[in-house]
């Protein structure tokens, strides 16, 4: 009678022990994120315990957005995906319905906790004068700029050229034409923004690395600030990087409440700080306010307005055989 009763005590204990694990969350993520995230999952595991709850573990996986996308739909059960655009979180909806067709309705702001401007990294001192988007056309310039098709870093800086020539009174036939004069001058049409920077930083290739101003930072805090500098254009697509829940996984592992409470903390006061801290955009506007020094004022185009819904976007500039297809083939 002793024994039966000690297999069920420890049998009790195994349930206890099991059910009182910490849940793992995988964030799926683009590649130009990771310091954000580094310090963002320390803060929300804090705010996680305090809030009475077991421990949470959470996981990232980086790389092109559009890459990491396809990853999903291919299987890497990702909790959540943090995108730099809407394009890679409607594919997990058209593709064996991960997320809802209404996935951007379910936070605030479409969901972009908040926004970020392309600018040029220029080598120190700027010696081949690059100031705006008709610069980078110069004979003597070379741009590194990755693939729009894989990044959508790529996509911003496409989107970005493309607008400063509607914005000075052209028409689409010049922004094409544009557009791909500049793809011209990319010798490297590196997967992802990180890729990228390696291609600019450490193997010394090109004359201007256009990015997210959040990856200036990334660069500064890796290769320091005495090498380059910072230009900024005088138009930019407004990127809002949006996240969500991929339904299909967290319901099947049963951590739907730890990933909706860990997006939902990126509106925070603490999540737009950190934010800040790494250079995005804060939705907040106090919080906006509050480091207003970091973000010199820019002409934002607002991507849906200028250019159509994502979906339309996708399917016109950068699916195969699209505009970007058409251009590059011709360089």
């Amino acid at each position: 009678m002793k024994r039966t009763l000690s297999l069920s005590a420890l049998a009790a204990g195994l349930v206890l022990a099991t059910t009182t694990q910490a849940a793992t969350l995988l964030n799926v993520s683009y590649d130009v994120m990771r310091d954000f995230y580094k310090d963002y999952n320390a803060a929300f595991q804090k705010h996680w315990q305090a809030e009475g709850n077991s421990p949470l573990t959470i996981q990232m996986s980086h790389g092109g957005s559009s890459k990491q996308a396809r990853a999903v739909i291919d299987g890497l059960p990702a909790d959540v995906i943090t995108m730099n655009q809407a394009t890679d979180i409607n594919a997990l909806a058209d593709n064996g319905g991960l997320v809802p067709k209404d996935w951007a309705t379910r936070l605030p702001n479409g969901s972009a906790p908040f926004t970020s401007a392309t600018v040029f990294i220029v080598r120190k001192g700027n010696p081949k004068g690059l100031k705006d988007w008709p610069d980078l056309l110069k004979d003597d310039v070379q741009a590194i700029v990755p693939n729009p098709k894989t990044s959508g870093n790529g996509r911003y800086t496409y989107l970005s050229a493309w607008g400063y020539v509607l914005q000075n009174g052209g028409d689409e036939k010049a922004a094409k034409d544009f557009v791909g004069k500049l793809f011209q001058h990319v010798p490297i049409l590196d997967t992802g923004g990180r890729a990228a920077t390696t291609t600019f930083m450490q193997n010394q290739i090109g004359d201007v690395l256009v990015t997210f101003e959040n990856e200036a930072e990334m660069i500064a805090r890796e290769f320091g600030r005495g090498g380059f500098e910072v230009v900024y254009p005088s138009v930019s697509a407004e990127a809002e990087p949006p996240v969500a829940v991929v339904d299909k996984v967290v319901d099947r592992k049963g951590t739907r409440k730890e990933a909706e409470a860990y997006l939902k903390y990126l509106w925070s006061e603490e999540g737009q700080r950190i934010a800040a801290d790494n250079y995005l955009r804060p939705r907040d506007p106090k919080t906006l306010a509050q480091f207003a020094d970091r973000f010199p004022k820019v002409t934002f185009l607002n991507v849906v307005k200028t250019f159509g819904e994502w979906p339309a976007i996708q399917d016109r500039h950068f699916k195969d055989g699209g505009v970007f297809d058409e251009i590059y083939t011709l360089k």
